[in-house]
């Protein structure tokens, strides 16, 4: 056994195997040695965050990009402030991996009453509270360190959901072999028999269809399975939807793309052609409040036939284990090639192409978004927080390439700024672009300075609309407690010691907004841009759901 490679050195090798190169996280006295692992492991940077909830969520950014993350804790008061975030990334299948450092076994097996502790002596606590938001945990010992390490990591890669991982300080640096193969060397294998017997029953009723649609949503992001989908779909000629959880999974621009469905919120064509189709390809849906129009969608499992991750169903019929590659695969090849339809319709209301014209008024939720959807790039991605920055971002068409990211089944408002400070870490070639509300902002305001001090170039809109909007909407909307302290933000980057890693402007007007784009296009620092807008203006979706969350809670 090399006593120069221990459990530590397992770790962080498996995590780098899986493309992670970043470690998030906040030290604490339980983890202090093997950071300084982390520190020495070739190829991976350890970013230090502000606190622990914000360190989960810029894995979860990071994630989402990349394809996996890893942030580290200390244990009990560490672990407690992430699990928000985790619990997050379990909700929208992120995969993460939390490492919590622990005391020593020794102090562990005494039952001793140490600090971080509830002072009972019992320290599976904070784990146990893990295990219902994560699809493995682990408690690891020098003997089984190795195995356990696979089992969950292979568990966050397959299901695409976080895991727990408990690290003992006295075990980081025990002495372990090195892994023999790859740790993907066997993947998830599809049933041939349940793949042909599946491919028996739909590609009949696919064949027979005569207003079929293909509706996608984010578990294609999460299954790499953007390429399949869009295979499929030149292949059939079927009109294409998504949902706004999956925003951007298919090419916008693409002839085929008929909008971004939302129940009967939905443009008329829209929810005309995915409602009443006779045949829906669904893939990677999950049906949530906040993106069908509060459950307003009106088509049925008669008309549904639901491509998962590793199964395929129709109506009380299952087929599985099929992975949503090889089913994706098995149905394209199966089928013949079609002509794309006609969707002049959906071009004239969905497409960009129009031009933008700045004038000198106030600024409008409507305007704004129109205004920033022109100045969007191939490739871009765009964050967009909960609330009136989510659902009027929503509505904007994105460029090829693009990646939208938001939070619309968990909704932990502050989510998306340290999730920028990930997401930009885990592909720097990209320019990512924030939109969040002053509200959100002041909960994970301290990752600004994170930003900084890694010097990356994000570009973040600020919408100061004096309080919580998106409240206001649902519930109360001149009562105290929408009500935030006005902050002086364009002068936040300057407070965190870094003003000249930063640009800042503040507009009012549309033109104000223009001259800072402008700005903003060649800029090698952050550009942050506080927009002021009417405290009660809020985008067309968001007023509409607003009103049925309000009777959702009644």
């Amino acid at each position: 056994m090399n006593n120069h490679y221990t459990v530590g050195t397992y770790l962080l090798h498996r995590l780098s195997e899986l493309g992670v190169r970043h470690m998030f996280g906040v030290p604490g006295d339980y983890n202090l040695t093997f950071l300084d692992d982390v520190i020495d492991f070739e190829g991976m940077e350890w970013i230090g965050n502000c606190n622990e909830l914000n360190a989960a969520y810029a894995a979860d950014g990071y994630a989402r990009i990349n394809g996996m993350a890893a942030l580290v804790t200390t244990f009990g008061v560490g672990e407690l402030s992430a699990i928000n975030g985790i619990a997050g990334s379990y909700a929208e299948k992120v995969p993460v991996v939390k490492i919590t450092g622990m005391p020593t076994t020794n102090v562990m097996n005494q039952n001793l009453y140490v600090h971080h502790t509830l002072g009972d002596g019992n320290f599976q606590h904070f784990g146990n509270m893990f295990q219902e938001v994560t699809a493995a945990q682990t408690m690891l010992t020098q003997e089984n360190a190795a195995q356990e390490i696979d089992r969950v990591l292979l568990a966050c890669w397959h299901e695409k959901r976080p895991v727990h991982i408990n690290l003992p300080i006295d075990v980081y640096n025990k002495p372990v072999n090195p892994p023999e193969h790859s740790l993907l060397e066997r993947g998830i294998s599809s049933n041939a028999t349940a793949l042909e017997q599946m491919l028996t029953t739909v590609i009949p009723t696919i064949k027979e269809a005569t207003s079929p649609v293909i509706l996608a949503d984010y578990e294609v992001y999460r299954y790499q399975a953007q390429e399949a989908l869009m295979l499929l779909a030149e292949k059939t000629g079927f009109p294409v939807a998504t949902l706004s959880m999956g925003k951007g999974v298919f090419n916008e621009t693409h002839p085929q793309f008929i909008g971004v469905y939302n129940g009967d919120l939905s443009s008329d064509y829209v929810k005309n052609m995915v409602d009443h189709a006779d045949c829906i390809l669904s893939i990677g849906v999950k049906l949530t409040d906040s993106i069908t129009g509060g459950f307003s969608h009106e088509f049925t499992e008669e008309q549904v036939i639901d491509i998962s991750p590793y199964s395929v169903s129709k109506k009380a019929l299952k087929w599985a284990p099929i992975t949503m590659l090889d089913a994706l695969g098995a149905i394209t090849d199966a089928l013949e090639q079609k002509p794309t339809p006609a969707t002049t319709a959906r071009l004239a209301a969905y497409s960009n192409e129009s031009s933008f014209t700045a004038t000198n008024t106030t600024l409008t939720q409507e305007r704004f978004f129109d205004q920033v959807s022109h100045f969007l790039q191939e490739g871009d991605v765009i964050l967009a927080e909960q609330g009136t920055s989510f659902f009027g971002a929503a509505t904007m068409p994105l460029p090829k390439g693009a990646t939208f990211i938001g939070q619309p089944l968990w909704g932990s408002i502050g989510y998306t700024l340290p999730a920028l400070l990930g997401s930009q870490l885990a592909d720097e070639s990209r320019r990512n672009l924030l939109l969040i509300g002053d509200g959100s902002f002041q909960l994970t305001a301290q990752e600004l300075s994170t930003m900084l001090r890694q010097r990356i170039a994000p570009i973040i809109f600020l919408i100061n609309n004096d309080g919580y909007t998106v409240e206001r909407a649902i519930h109360g909307e001149n009562q105290v407690y929408n009500d935030i302290q006005m902050w002086d933000y364009s002068k936040l980057p300057a407070v965190f010691g870094a003003a000249d890693a930063s640009v800042t402007y503040k507009v009012r007007t549309e033109e104000e907004l223009e001259a800072a784009l402008h700005s903003a296009q060649n800029s090698s620092q952050l550009v942050f841009i506080e927009v002021m807008m009417e405290k009660n203006d809020t985008p067309e979706l968001l007023t509409a759901l607003s009103k049925r969350f309000a009777n959702q809670n009644n």
